[in-house]
């Protein structure tokens, strides 16, 4: 057991000591600790200023990350907006160049308005907001003090953190859990609010004063696995941290809840006197529970981290009582919140005693378990774990790439099978297939260097599925594709090829225009050069091709440890969703060539981690037409792996920004063809912060990833700038892209639908985040990229 004490990293901050609603179910006002009746009702200017100053020197001394604080009350909209501005600007100074600040604001929203709404954007405040469900089940604690239905006013709350200018604001919902509410039915009223995480709560209660247990009602277990079974019948549209976290701790990952799980406890509570106090939820005890006798005015957070109520909450399975360290479920349970332990008279200052809900957590963790083990099969790990620890981290070297490549050059020959088995064979496409049979056995080097051509998948899918244009093109594809690997290896023989559109495709070598001859034959003589007669006249292509307009070879280049091609022949290469370019003249393809070559050597000198991985990977540069705007255009098709597609921008840097950017979603694309590391089944939207619409959880785990190479690309630009300007303009764009990928990073980890391998690559990308955030960034540079960031949101927004 380690004696030392954990750093604080999570603070609630009380802006307000006391609430426009009167909610007798609430553990401030309504519980067994009344010290709220002797504190300023509002946190005054100075101990907002020292508050600041102690988290930003103990975050300082300990090195961390990242600080979260909640902005709480009572109601913390009573503080006012000039109160709330103070805290927000408090904490963002003392902290920049510290570490990340993840602020928060939990309100009941009944005076939210656009003021505060604009507030919160100008600091990136996210707002959570309480509510429990219907208007029925809402009314029967959330109440003003004469009675008045609160949820109207809530619901507007709702509405406007909804709106597009104000919905990445917005966290979730709160909800406290009654058994005589029908779990379905609250489940579905706030579900309709389409909230980006729900947080069910058990009612604080301890064995002096045991939960209400209303009789003939189902017990809290089946309350919340009746949710489960809603949520999950559902899709699971969005995160429910009380079920996310079950699920996470079953997989061996951290809960995200104090409330479950055995991570050590680094929550400390500072109040309107700033008195230094332990979790709210203690109120619940006794009187005085919750109570340390510090203060920010004379005492640090380094002596509160060491007070022993915090530090029992630190000591995993040594803090528990006998009957939760033998229990089959501790390891998710971790004995339920601690105030939930609480019996007068007991050991360890009354709370070495289980959950007074431990039946109910038992039944829902085990509930949730079997449920799980009959829906999803365990993974196995399908690359070297070793190489996939390097791939997670958001690179991977050589030998890691060249493993996803033949894991994509075994789907490649699949769908090529498929083809051949599912289309209707002419004399033509039998022949080349039984070309390709024995080339495949007497030198199949040059059938596999054919069959990974980046495009050979995307006209293979489109085949499969019955499109117009590529269905009656099959034995064509496979002709050509025969025709290729003949040429390459060396040998003599003849394939013969359809035409029919003019052109005459060889996949990895070039095309040849043959005018509107209907085949072509294909004749290897062994040497560099090869014949193709089409209507009676003889091409001579290859390396001895000479000057024939006709023969449009490919574009290769050998640069310095990287053999890149460009490809501006196939005509399968629009996968990439965006216009192509057209036939390269040759001037046109050496500035290409000048240009790569000036990128490539700017990432192996300052992107060297990325460089084994892309030289190991990408084969091919697609060019696309540039934009008429001027902005720059790259992209990567899911199903095209060793190739992007890039509109050559102004400069070889930004080349190179958008080859490792590219290059991240190629190589996550073939570790997803290897393993699923999120729930297939998982229909949900998720917020990116770079984005105004939600995307699916696979599209916001490949724009994390990608944007772990921007951010590092930044980085770079920042340490190796020319002058003060350019280092200014990277700072910021580091500082951008390193907290919107940070935030990005945390809501795929938060999103409980991570399979156990899903789990560990998230992590380890959230990792090298992390060691990103010992770099630190100037205040007016933070302050920068969050204005620029919220208006790219802002001119995003339909």
């Amino acid at each position: 057991m380690d004696p030392s004490p954990h750093p604080l990293s999570q603070f609630v901050l009380k802006m307000h000591s006391r609430c426009d609603l009167a909610c007798d179910h609430c553990y401030v006002f309504e519980h067994a600790d009344q010290s709220w009746r002797g504190r300023p009702k509002v946190i005054s200017g100075e101990i907002l200023d020292l508050t600041a100053q102690r988290i930003a020197e103990h975050a300082r001394a300990h090195r961390l990350d990242t600080v979260h604080v909640v902005l709480h009350g009572g109601e913390p909209l009573l503080a006012g907006r000039a109160r709330l501005r103070r805290a927000a600007e408090n904490l963002q100074t003392a902290l920049s160049g510290v570490c990340a600040l993840d602020l928060r604001i939990h309100t009941n929203g009944v005076t939210l308005d656009e003021k505060f709404c604009d507030l919160f954007a100008e600091f990136d405040i996210k707002v959570s907001v309480s509510l429990d469900g219907g208007r029925a089940a809402n009314d029967l604690h959330r109440r003003y003090r004469d009675g008045r239905s609160s949820h109207d006013q809530v619901l507007r709350a709702i509405g406007l953190l909804s709106r597009p200018r104000y919905l990445h604001l917005f966290a979730g919902l709160l909800c406290t859990v009654d058994l005589r509410n029908d779990p379905v039915a609250v489940y579905d009223s706030l579900a309709e609010l389409a909230p980006p995480r729900i947080d069910f709560l058990i009612p604080h209660a301890t064995w002096d004063e045991p939960p209400a247990r209303p009789v003939g009602s189902m017990s809290y277990g089946d309350w919340l696995l009746t949710v489960h079974d809603r949520w999950t019948a559902t899709g699971r549209p969005m995160g429910v941290r009380v079920l996310d976290s079950v699920l996470r701790t079953l997989r061996g990952a951290d809960s995200l809840t104090e409330s479950l799980g055995l991570a050590p406890v680094e929550l400390a509570v500072i109040e309107t006197d700033g008195s230094l106090e332990q979790a709210d939820s203690l109120k619940t005890a006794y009187d005085g529970a919750p109570g340390t006798g510090m203060n920010v005015t004379a005492d640090s957070l380094d002596a509160m981290a060491a007070h022993p109520g915090i530090v029992a909450r630190q000591l995993g399975l040594d803090g528990l009582c006998d009957t939760c360290r033998t229990c089959e479920v501790v390891q998710s349970c971790g004995g339920g919140l601690y105030a939930h332990r609480y019996r007068s008279g007991s050991g360890a200052g009354g709370f070495m005693n289980p959950s007074v809900y431990c039946a109910d957590l038992k039944q829902l963790i085990t509930g949730i378990r079997d449920r799980e083990a009959r829906r999803m099969p365990v993974p196995q790990l399908p690359l070297d774990d070793a190489h996939f620890s390097e791939l997670a981290a958001g690179f991977g070297g050589a030998d890691a790439v060249e493993a996803l490549a033949r894991h994509e050059l075994t789907v490649n020959r699949e769908l090529l099978g498929a083809v051949w088995h599912n289309s209707r064979h002419d004399a033509t496409g039998t022949a080349a297939w039984e070309t390709l049979a024995v080339l495949d056995a007497e030198a199949p080097e040059s059938v596999d260097a054919v069959l990974a051509h980046p495009y050979l998948r995307p006209w293979a899918q489109r085949v499969l599925t019955g499109d117009a244009e590529a269905g009656p093109l099959a034995m064509r594809g496979v002709a050509e594709l025969a025709a290729a690997a003949l040429l390459r290896s060396g040998r003599g023989g003849t394939v013969t090829v359809p035409t029919g559109s003019g052109v005459l495709r060889l996949p990895t070598l070039g095309a040849l225009v043959v005018g509107e001859a209907g085949e072509a034959r294909v004749t290897a003589s062994g040497d560099e050069g090869f014949g193709v007669r089409v209507s009676g006249r003889e091409h001579l292509v290859g390396r001895k091709a000479g000057s024939d307009p006709a023969w449009l070879a490919r574009h290769r280049f050998e640069l310095s440890g990287w053999a890149v091609a460009l490809e501006d022949t196939d005509p399968w290469r629009d996968a990439h969703g965006y216009p192509v370019r057209a036939r390269l003249s040759a001037a046109a393809a050496e500035d290409w060539r000048s240009d790569l070559a000036a990128a490539w050597e700017w990432i192996r000198r300052e992107l060297p981690a990325y460089a084994p991985g892309l030289a190991a990977g990408l084969s091919v540069v697609t060019p696309l037409r540039e934009a008429a705007t001027g902005a720059d255009i790259s992209s990567a098709a899911r199903d095209a792996f060793g190739a992007v597609a890039v509109a050559r921008p102004g400069e070889p840097r930004t080349l190179a920004c958008l080859l490792v950017h590219e290059f991240q979603h190629v190589k996550l694309g073939a570790v997803l063809d290897l393993t699923d590391l999120y729930d297939p089944g998982c229909e949900r939207l998720f917020y990116a912060p770079w984005r105004p619409d939600p995307r699916p959880l696979e599209g916001l785990l490949q724009g994390t990833y990608a944007h772990i190479a921007v951010v590092d690309y930044w980085r770079a630009r920042w340490r190796t700038a020319a002058d003060g300007a350019e280092a200014r303009a990277a700072e910021v764009r580091f500082a951008r892209w390193r907290e919107q990928t940070v935030a990005a990073a945390g809501t795929l980890a938060g999103s409980g639908a991570l399979t156990a391998l899903g789990e560990r690559f998230v992590t380890a990308m959230e990792e090298t985040l992390s060691a990103r955030l010992t770099d630190p960034v100037s205040a007016d540079a933070l302050a920068e990229a969050r204005r620029t960031a919220a208006d790219h949101r802002v001119r995003a927004t339909p």
